[in-house]
């Protein structure tokens, strides 16, 4: 079952938590030799992103991030997992569970 983690860290700072939060790399090193993590990437900062909507047949394109928000899109991970359960131990697992927040979605199968 795949799944999509959102990686999304906070705008505003947070108090330092007083857990190591790891290292990023060696989490993808264990989680691609697991065949837990398939793909994945970090953002451009949330100052490069546009937002699209269509409406009456207009485009309109807004420059930065769609909401103010305290947290922001940083990267994604797509995920194999067995179950939710699973991706949960992952995500868990990522350094930025630490300091951010990890959103993850079940990939949409109809």
């Amino acid at each position: 079952m795949r799944f999509l983690m959102f990686v999304c860290r906070d705008t505003v700072p947070v108090e330092p938590s007083s857990t190591p939060s790891g290292d990023v790399e060696e989490w993808v090193s264990t989680m691609g030799g697991r065949g837990l993590r398939v793909t994945g990437d970090v953002l451009a900062p949330e100052g490069e992103a546009s937002v699209v909507r269509v409406r009456d047949g207009e485009v309109m394109v807004t420059d930065g991030p769609f909401l103010e928000t305290k947290e922001v899109l940083a990267g994604f991970d797509l995920l194999e997992c067995r179950d939710m359960a699973e991706a949960v131990e992952v995500a868990a697992a990522h350094p930025f569970a630490t300091q951010g927040v990890l959103e993850i979605r079940p990939i949409w199968t109809g």
